[in-house]
């Protein structure tokens, strides 16, 4: 990786999106497949890499993450839930890394405005920045390195780092995003509907 602010995002690709009925990452948004909202974000956020670990449907989402320039990792344990694609996030990169902002590629209106936001508040001393929205801790998350022994060893099932910050509020700075973004998640082929008619009403707004 080139030299730059040592910090690294992590994007979390590797879930099955069973509720959703399969290859949710892949399903139409905006014309193109969600997942691509999300790596689009990040091209303008201020990290030196994305890294983007898949487990079901990997093939077919490395070919859609290849033209973004991102790292892929394969997570062969995606299966036994979230905690192990951030282990396999955090692992797949290199000692020059500071800091690592994990990131769900299913909230694709998650900006490149939350991560600067969390970037400069571990800039400011934070060691672990979680964004808020309406005082609700949500995601990104930024884990400085020197807590990822921590998350290593605690890391456990599909509720991913969750438990361990409850664990350990002294470690956790929170970050309020309200403006920069919207954590909404999609879930189901209805949540990605939804945003869909979102977005159609904001074109209509736009042109009057």
């Amino acid at each position: 990786m080139p030299e730059g602010r040592g910090i690294s995002a992590v994007l979390l690709a590797a879930g099955s999106g069973s509720r959703f009925g399969g290859r949710k990452l892949l399903a139409p948004y905006r014309g193109r497949p969600l997942i691509e909202s999300s790596l689009a974000n990040l091209a303008q956020a201020p990290v030196d890499e994305t890294v983007v670990v898949v487990g079901d449907d990997a093939k077919m989402l490395r070919a859609v993450c290849e033209p973004f320039g991102v790292r892929v990792v394969d997570n062969p344990d995606w299966e036994q839930g979230q905690s192990t694609s951030v282990r396999a996030g955090l692992l797949a990169l290199g000692p020059e890394v500071r800091a690592a902002v994990v990131l769900l590629a299913d909230q694709p209106l998650v900006g490149a405005g939350a991560v600067e936001r969390l970037v400069a508040a571990f800039e400011g001393g934070a060691r672990v920045a979680v964004a808020t929205y309406d005082a609700k801790r949500r995601n990104p998350v930024l884990f400085s390195r020197a807590v990822w022994p921590l998350l290593l060893e605690e890391l456990s099932g599909d509720e991913g780092a969750r438990a361990v910050l409850r664990r350990h509020p002294d470690l956790v700075t929170e970050v309020p995003c309200d403006g920069v973004g919207d954590p909404v998640d999609v879930d189901t082929a209805e949540d990605l509907r939804g945003l869909e008619l979102m977005h159609e009403w904001e074109l209509r707004f736009k042109m009057g």
